[in-house]
């Protein structure tokens, strides 16, 4: 990876990094000696990060992750018991970033995502396990109801049941048992770089892709995902794929497809 191109950095090793492979942006959460709890400026700087990615022609998908040996430990306790309804809301911020982010988001969950870590890890896309991996929701064990609409999350990652084996019953999943939950797509062996690079690899097919097209195509995904039936689908898709049809970049990789062809 090459050098950071952004550093938030609020000093006492807590800062959000950004570094770019191509058209991939990595933001990593890095407080290792706090194991990346989101205090409210932390949560503001990765709303900021993110949206910067969003901003960025040159970014077509984000990798988010933890600095090691941690994802995210959560909220920092001392904000979020000193929290009203606006506070509990910026410490949101974050997390709600990634979950509304037009790009495609991996999280590449390195260690142990809790409570609002387990938050940011469900805001993306697409989650990453490595070995080291564990997925705890940990509300209730705290005292506290759920928040920043974790049970949504959690049940259309895993289904009614295992969502409340982990909220109601305080279940820690593993990177195997995330696996096999559905949760994480899948685990990655050895340690955090194998990860990222694996994240990043995963993310290289919406970085070869046309940037308006990965973004539109997202935005499909989250459309039909709330319709009943394949008609309803159907009729959703057709705009974009005819304006995409219609698009400068479709016409020049159907050209060098076509000379590809002809020249086998």
């Amino acid at each position: 990876m090459r050098p950071a191109a952004t550093r938030y950095d609020r000093g006492m090793g807590a800062e959000i990094k950004v570094e770019h492979t191509g058209k991939v942006a990595v933001i990593t959460v890095h407080d290792p000696e706090r194991r990346n709890a989101l205090t409210l400026q932390l949560s503001a700087d990765l709303a900021g990060a993110v949206a910067d990615a969003e901003r960025n022609e040159d970014v077509h998908a984000a990798v988010i992750t933890g600095a090691p040996p941690a994802f995210c430990a959560g909220a920092d306790l001392s904000a979020l018991g000193a929290a009203k309804e606006e506070g509990l809301r910026e410490i949101y911020d974050g997390f709600l970033s990634v979950a509304r982010c037009s790009l495609p988001t991996i999280a590449a969950v390195g260690g142990a995502a809790v409570g609002a870590g387990l938050n940011l890890a469900l805001a993306a896309d697409i989650r990453l396990a490595g070995p080291r991996a564990r997925f705890d929701a940990r509300f209730l064990r705290l005292g506290i109801h759920p928040g920043g609409g974790m049970t949504w999350m959690l049940q259309h990652a895993v289904g009614p049941q295992q969502a409340a084996a982990m909220t109601l019953f305080s279940e820690i999943l593993d990177a195997e048992a995330a696996h096999a939950a559905g949760l994480a797509l899948r685990v990655v062996p050895g340690e955090h770089e194998q990860l990222l690079e694996a994240a990043v690899a995963l993310a290289q097919g919406a970085a070869d892709a046309p940037r308006d097209l990965v973004i539109t195509t997202k935005q499909t995904l989250h459309t039909t995902r709330a319709l009943a039936e394949h008609a309803d689908a159907v009729d959703a898709e057709i705009a974009p794929q005819l304006a995409s049809i219609a698009s400068p970049e479709f016409a020049e990789r159907l050209a060098a497809m076509k000379a590809k062809i002809s020249g086998n």
